[in-house]
């Protein structure tokens, strides 16, 4: 059953929507500062959305979940591509959705002052009830089809599209909102400092001196539907949600298995679910953090599964990395560079490592293949990939 991809939006410090992601792409801009959102005095650099798109809706029902607002925005450019309308009432609509922070209630505020008082108000507990992802945009969209959201780590938005995928595949709905959106916010931006994996500058994806990441935030929302339901509509797309694939290291809470074991089965399913070999993949999105374990971990599998010409780039230089929402930002990028027939440089890079087989593009390129590939990699150790197809 084929199933197509017929909206896209997106949101990030690299743009507002997906033209103004690809402007960017195009001139290697790298919007990234310090935080404004939160006082910190921790001195690394941000890829944060500035003066995002506020929800009415959400204001109205006092619930201002930064990551809702992403959602909702690059949600709404997706059904503007897909000339959908905001109602999906008699439609067999589902929404899955990844996220990672706006899982976890972060208002350090909250906990203080009910550690320092025995009571705190409770605004910020509504507002994070409130704020389940997949609930509020099937809420929003009248959708009554299957809702969840999914929070599997930074693979959560490729594993969300891959479970959208497979309800449309069996027949659970006709069509399906798919992605991941996340907000920067304290909680993280201290944990991952902890960890000793963010770095001070600008971050360097598959770089020999790569010192680690830099955290971002945004939204990226497909549109999926069945070829029947399509036709219905009058409407025709050329982009396609091929495969996916998923599988657990289980060797480590925070690092994935040396040999890429679990990301390599992830590729290979991925290729077997979408029917194609690895020499059909033009070229893929990687996952490329700039930490040191995660890009030497990819290059080693990515030469094993590709060979040694594969094309690959890290899109996180210019937009960070946004958590729950990397892979449905990778997919709606992935899909518009199949869509556009080129890919851009991937920021950051200068010299290889010598202890990673393949490096990352240094220059805009052409591609014209049919098939790319998007990887997605989380703590926990869990490892996604999505096939994307443009048929010509």
């Amino acid at each position: 059953m084929k199933i197509f991809i017929t909206g896209i939006g997106g949101i990030s410090a690299a743009g507002r929507n997906i033209a103004e992601h690809l402007k960017s792409f195009r001139l290697m801009k790298r919007n990234a500062g310090t935080v404004s959102l939160f006082d910190t005095s921790l001195p690394y650099p941000v890829f944060e959305v500035k003066s995002p798109p506020i929800n009415k809706q959400i204001n109205e029902q006092k619930n201002e979940m930064r990551t809702l607002s992403l959602a909702m925005s690059a949600l709404k450019e997706a059904l503007q591509d897909a000339d959908l309308q905001k109602d999906f009432s008699g439609i067999k609509a589902g929404v899955c959705l990844g996220t990672s922070v706006a899982s976890q209630l972060n208002d350090i505020d909250f906990y203080r002052t009910y550690r320092n008082t025995g009571a705190a108000n409770m605004a910020s507990v509504d507002r994070f009830l409130k704020g389940n992802l997949a609930e509020a945009v099937a809420k929003s969209m009248k959708a009554s089809g299957p809702s969840v959201t999914v929070v599997n780590a930074c693979s959560s938005g490729a594993d969300a599209i891959g479970v959208a995928l497979s309800w449309l595949r069996n027949g659970v709905c006709d069509i399906a909102i798919a992605g991941g959106a996340d907000e920067l916010n304290r909680v993280p931006l201290c944990g991952f400092g902890a960890l000793g994996i963010l770095s001070k500058s600008l971050c360097r994806p598959f770089d020999k001196d790569r010192s680690g990441l830099n955290l971002g935030e945004g939204a990226g929302i497909l549109i999926l539907e069945t070829e029947k339901f399509l036709r219905l509509r009058g409407k025709k797309s050329a982009l396609r949600l091929a495969g996916y694939g998923a599988a657990a290291d289980a060797y480590h809470l925070t690092a994935p298995r040396p040999d890429g074991s679990g990301l390599e089965s992830a590729l290979r399913k991925s290729l077997a679910d979408a029917n194609i070999t690895p020499q059909d993949v033009c070229f893929v999105n990687a996952h490329g953090t700039a930490t040191h374990d995660n890009d030497k971990v990819e290059g080693i599998v990515f030469e094993k599964v590709f060979g040694p010409k594969i094309k690959f780039l890290s899109t996180k230089g210019y937009t960070g990395h946004t958590l729950g929402a990397a892979g449905g930002l990778e997919a709606a990028f992935t899909a518009s560079a199949l869509k556009e027939c080129w890919i851009p440089a991937s920021a950051g890079f200068i010299q290889q490592d010598e202890n990673i087989p393949v490096k990352p593009i240094r220059e805009q390129t052409e591609i014209n293949g049919s098939f790319a590939v998007s990887t997605s990699l989380a703590f926990g150790g869990n490892n996604a990939s999505i096939v994307i197809a443009r048929d010509h």
